[in-house]
């Protein structure tokens, strides 16, 4: 498992839930490039509204607009693993945008990773 503190970037991927990469959605392919390539971690998040370089509106509250709502993917890790993947986005996101950030991790660990020193795994609470 890589371990992760202090200063690290945040790459956010914003592209549309119907994008996609070789009949796979491109969050999907995102993800799992992130994976493969040793990344600390990668998230997806599904947005209820929102507009791109289109200028059109997606939203879930109207029927006939609730198609092809925003995604976003977040990738954290260093600086130096994160621009080392994005050429893979270059190859992948032709739509969309492509966001860094600088950050800091203040914890990152998986479930039971010393989480919970009672030892229960919270079955005590």
């Amino acid at each position: 498992m890589t371990r992760l503190t202090g200063d690290a970037l945040r790459l956010t991927v914003l592209i549309g839930e119907n994008d996609t990469w070789h009949h796979r959605p491109l969050y999907a392919e995102i993800v799992h490039r992130a994976h493969a390539a040793g990344l600390a971690g990668a998230s997806v998040f599904k947005g209820v509204e929102g507009f791109g370089a289109s200028s059109l509106i997606h939203t879930s509250r109207l029927l006939s607009l609730s198609e092809d709502l925003p995604v976003a993917v977040i990738v954290v890790d260093t600086e130096e693993r994160v621009r080392a993947f994005l050429p893979q986005l270059d190859e992948l996101v032709t739509g969309g945008l492509v966001l860094l950030d600088p950050c800091e991790v203040v914890r990152y660990a998986a479930r039971g990773d010393g989480a919970d020193p009672s030892g229960d795994g919270g079955a005590g609470r």
